[in-house]
């Protein structure tokens, strides 16, 4: 497979190229949230506990910041392509893996794997999609890629919601359907031009994780904010199936997955309006608009009123959306140019951190306390997360990001 010698910006590829390539980061993205819907099949197969299941998907986490900090720089040597294949490759390896699960062992591994896909993709892939731009769609690829990795984690859960409630194998079906969808990923990723010219002795090193001293002031509200947003989506796609069934009486497993894959769709619309605001406000605003919904998020699960949890859901999902972007483009902004890349990269540690640990911690809690109970009080982390952040950045005013 020859590499193209042209600079990433020396002619774009065409449309079709570039959404090609769109569709292969939405197509792999989908693939890491389908289980969501499925948690209550697999309990009840298993015989799992509600902790048991936290940690199958905090074990996904533990991939996505593996494969980000050893592959993180490993595109810009080898090229795009070579990355992008191999990310294609775990998603089908994590497909055939759930497919082929008996146990618990299984499970765990199947979703480390499928989290490796997720890393690789989530920095190589947004690159790639961004460099084959056309003229005509330059200032849109960044949200297209954006849209593609939300949009995919939302799409993930709603086609195993219905499959798994509608069809038949239940506990199949969805990833025998990915892994058609992978096939054409793959057709898609080989049409792609390379956009990066490797050099003659690549250098694979890892991705080193930084915070200089200038940019602690924006990155510590930043993180806390993106920490805050992320604990919500890993509860919206861990834990949400337990709370739909045993707190809202809610078992249709289409339903579930609609509800998950909200908070996604809502994120993708936060992240585009964003840019509306001054750019002063739009973190503040992202966190207001979290703290809000997360505590309708609280008050639906205490109340078990299902059109609050959901009312929640997409309010928190949108204040997401708004914080994570304006979070990334504050850092971005106050970083060094030579530094972006390690200091992203750590932004994107502590998301993903927060995208396991407190679902575990509910897991763990909700033995003694109960689910609703633990519910609330989770809430209310969020909400206080948010709050502190809110403080800080009024106090150090580390809201300023892309403009």
């Amino acid at each position: 497979m020859a590499f193209a010698t042209a600079s990433p910006v020396a002619g774009r590829a065409p449309v079709l190229v570039f959404l090609g390539a769109a569709f292969a980061f939405l197509a792999t993205m989908l693939g890491t949230t389908l289980p969501t819907p499925l948690y209550p099949l697999y309990q009840a197969q298993f015989g799992f506990s509600q902790l048991t299941i936290t940690v199958i998907f905090a074990a996904y986490a533990v991939g996505v910041m593996g494969a980000l900090i050893v592959t993180g720089r490993w595109s810009d040597q080898v090229g795009r392509r070579p990355l992008l294949f191999a990310g294609l490759i775990a998603a089908a390896a994590s497909d055939a893996l759930f497919l082929a699960s008996d146990s618990l062992a299984m499970l765990l591994v199947a979703r480390v794997v499928s989290g490796i896909s997720a890393g690789i993709f989530t920095g190589t892939a947004t690159v790639a999609v961004i460099e084959l731009a056309p003229p005509a769609w330059r200032r849109a690829a960044t949200f297209v890629a954006t849209a593609a990795n939300m949009g995919g984690l939302g799409m993930g859960p709603v086609i195993a919601g219905l499959l798994g409630q509608y069809a038949a194998w239940p506990l199949q079906l969805a990833y025998a359907v990915h892994l058609g969808l992978l096939v054409l990923a793959v057709a898609a990723v080989a049409c792609a031009p390379e956009t990066v010219s490797r050099p003659a002795r690549p250098r694979l090193r890892l991705q080193r994780l930084s915070v200089p001293a200038e940019v602690r002031g924006a990155f510590l509200p930043a993180a806390l904010a993106g920490f805050a947003g992320f604990a919500l989506l890993g509860f919206f796609t861990a834990t949400a199936p337990a709370f739909m069934q045993q707190v809202l009486g809610q078992s249709n497993l289409a339903l579930i997955g609609l509800v998950a894959g909200m908070v996604f769709f809502a994120s993708t619309l936060g992240q585009l309006v964003q840019g509306r605001f001054p750019s002063a406000w739009r973190l503040p605003l992202g966190c207001a608009i979290v703290i809000g919904g997360a505590t309708m998020i609280g008050v639906g699960i205490a109340l078990a009123t299902l059109w609050l949890f959901l009312g929640g859901a997409l309010i928190a999902g949108l204040g997401q959306g708004i914080g994570f972007r304006a979070g990334l483009g504050a850092i971005a902004a106050a970083s060094p140019a030579d530094q972006r890349g390690s200091v992203t990269s750590t932004f994107f540690v502590v998301a993903y951190v927060a995208l396991s640990i407190p679902v575990v911690g509910i897991g763990l809690v909700s033995r003694s306390i109960g689910l609703a109970a633990t519910g609330v009080g989770f809430a209310g982390f969020v909400a206080l997360l948010s709050g502190v952040a809110l403080v800080l950045l009024r106090r150090t005013g580390g809201g300023r990001g892309e403009r």
